[in-house]
Formats: structure tokens, C-alpha cells, sequence
């Protein structure tokens, strides 16, 4: 490989560590008004993600650029995509733990949003969060185009075609059992999506032509669905210190997962078989994919 290529357990923590700061310097100050909101918002936002999103939006930046080592400028400008991506992310878990949601009182370690604060602070949050994920892609440094193109992407992934319309699918599930297919259309929408978008976002970031965008859509869907796959199989085998929230908490509502649905030998069987068709997406990228390559692996072997 590259010489140049930092190693991958450097490159990850440098790339949370960059979008931490990206978003730090994005949210509202904690002691500007109205403080609780920011101070909310903050709380959500920063400390203790995996930020595999934003890491996928820096990846497929490199992937799409056909370079190992991007441009300042060029790494900027992703990094706003990163933050929107992340803050899209935060206000969804957010309201997905709402006592009307999931009804959950642990997120990465620590107290939800309306348990630290109170329920009506965190819908606020939540609700501010989303508009300043798309101010970080009106503020990037690219053709106006790409900038429509990015929003467009990220509202999608974002709306009722996409994660709230699979949180619906998810809400009306309790009690019911969907077979694999309706299952795997909910996850697309609910999980997916988003995962999909921070691929894509980093090749219109760098204006990747078709063929590469192709790819990275490929690579972005089932790398996206195997996430969801894993994140089942962990509910099942993890404990909450590596969770970081409740384990075993979609069993005792009754909602369908892909443990449920296909036993844990056959999720284990198809998280590896997205894994490998994520892979085989990327193959005619080269070497420039290579950080794609490792959080896909990531991604199929994390244990939290």
C-alpha cells in the first residue's frame, strides 16, 4: 500500500477528533440564549458518537476525489457536509428515544436528552438541529449545483421516504411480524438512508462523475443495511456498557429485528454477505477506497 496512507486506528480517531471540533464550532454556545436549548443541543451533539456517518463522508470524499491525501480546502468542505450528516444523526436519536418514541433513558453512555433536560427541551433540540445540519450545506465552498444536490440528498434521506418514514414503518411494527423483505425495506429507510447519503455526499462534495457515484451508491446501500443487521445482533449478545443504551430493548417492545425474524445465525450469514457486496461495489475505485474498505470492516466486526 501507499506509504503516504496514515494507518487506519490513526486516521479514524483524527477524523472524529476533526469532525468533534467541525461540530463544536457549529452549535450555538451553551451559555447564549436560550441557554437550555443550546445547552441541549450540545449535550446531543458532541462526545461519545462512533461518528461512522461523518467518517463515511471524509471516505467516500477520498474515494470519489481518487486521492489518498485530500486538499485542505477540498477536507473543509467535507467537513460541513460531516457535521450535517452528524447533526441530522443526533436530532434523530433525539426524538427517537422520546417517552412517545422508543421511550428510552440511556444514549452513548449516558442520560437521554429529555432525561437530563425535560421532554418538551429535548423535542426543541431536536427540532433545532435539523435546520442547522442543512446551514452547514448552504455554507459549503462549492458550485451552487452541488450544494442543491447535497440538500436534496439529505432531506431525502432524512424525510418520510427515508429515516422518519422508517421510524413510522418501525412505530407500526410493534406487535406484528414482517417477513424479510418488509423488514429490509423499513431498515433501508430508517437506518440506511442516512448512511447511504453521507456516502453520497462526499462524491458530490468532490463532483465525482457518474460511474463513481454508481459505486459509492452501491457500496453506501449495503453497507447501510449491514449496520442495521449488526446493531440487531448486538441488542441480542451485547451488554449495556458496550452499548452505550438499554440492550434487548426492541425484544421487550415486541418490534421485529432481523434476529427475531431470521435467528442470529442467519443475521451473522447476512451481515457478511452485505459486507462483501459493499466491498465488491467499491473494487474498481483502487486503492483511494481504501478508507471505505476499513469502516465497512468496522462497521461488521464493531462490538458497541
Amino acid at each position: 500500500m501507499n506509504a503516504m496512507v496514515v494507518p487506519f486506528q490513526d486516521w479514524l480517531p483524527a477524523c472524529i477528533e476533526k469532525i468533534e471540533g467541525a461540530l463544536d464550532r457549529a452549535l450555538p454556545p451553551a451559555d447564549e440564549i436560550p441557554a437550555m436549548l443550546h445547552q441541549a443541543m450540545r449535550y446531543a451533539a458532541l462526545g461519545a458518537g462512533k461518528r461512522l456517518r461523518a467518517a463515511l463522508v471524509y471516505a467516500a470524499g477520498h474515494a470519489s476525489a481518487q486521492q489518498i491525501v485530500l486538499p485542505s480546502a477540498l477536507e473543509h468542505t467535507l467537513s460541513r457536509a460531516a457535521v450535517a450528516v452528524e447533526l441530522i444523526h443526533a436530532y434523530s436519536l433525539i426524538h427517537d428515544d422520546l417517552p412517545c418514541m422508543d421511550d428510552d433513558v440511556l444514549r452513548r453512555g449516558k442520560p437521554t436528552v429529555h432525561v437530563q433536560f425535560d421532554e418538551a427541551t429535548a423535542m426543541l433540540a431536536g427540532d433545532a438541529l435539523q435546520p442547522l445540519a442543512f446551514a452547514q450545506l448552504a455554507q459549503m465552498s462549492v458550485a451552487p449545483a452541488l450544494v442543491v444536490q447535497a440538500v436534496n440528498v439529505l432531506a431525502q434521506a432524512a424525510g418520510s421516504q427515508g429515516m422518519v418514514g422508517g421510524q413510522a414503518i418501525d412505530l407500526a411494527s410493534v406487535n406484528t411480524q414482517l417477513d424479510p423483505e418488509q423488514l429490509q425495506f423499513m431498515h433501508r429507510l430508517k437506518t440506511g438512508a442516512l448512511i447511504e447519503a453521507s456516502v453520497q455526499l462526499g462524491a458530490i462534495v468532490t463532483a465525482a462523475n457518474s460511474d463513481i457515484r454508481m459505486a459509492l451508491e452501491n457500496y453506501g446501500s449495503a453497507i447501510g443495511l449491514a449496520f442495521q443487521v449488526v446493531d440487531d445482533i448486538l441488542d441480542v449478545t451485547a451488554d449495556q456498557q458496550a452499548l452505550g443504551k438499554t440492550p434487548g430493548k426492541d425484544a421487550a417492545d415486541n418490534k421485529p429485528t432481523y434476529v427475531s425474524v431470521m435467528g442470529l445465525e442467519q443475521s451473522r450469514e447476512f451481515a457478511q454477505q452485505l459486507h462483501e457486496a459493499a466491498l465488491d461495489a467499491i473494487k474498481p475505485l483502487g486503492e483511494p477506497a481504501c478508507r471505505l474498505r476499513e469502516v465497512a470492516d468496522l462497521i461488521i466486526h464493531r462490538k458497541s
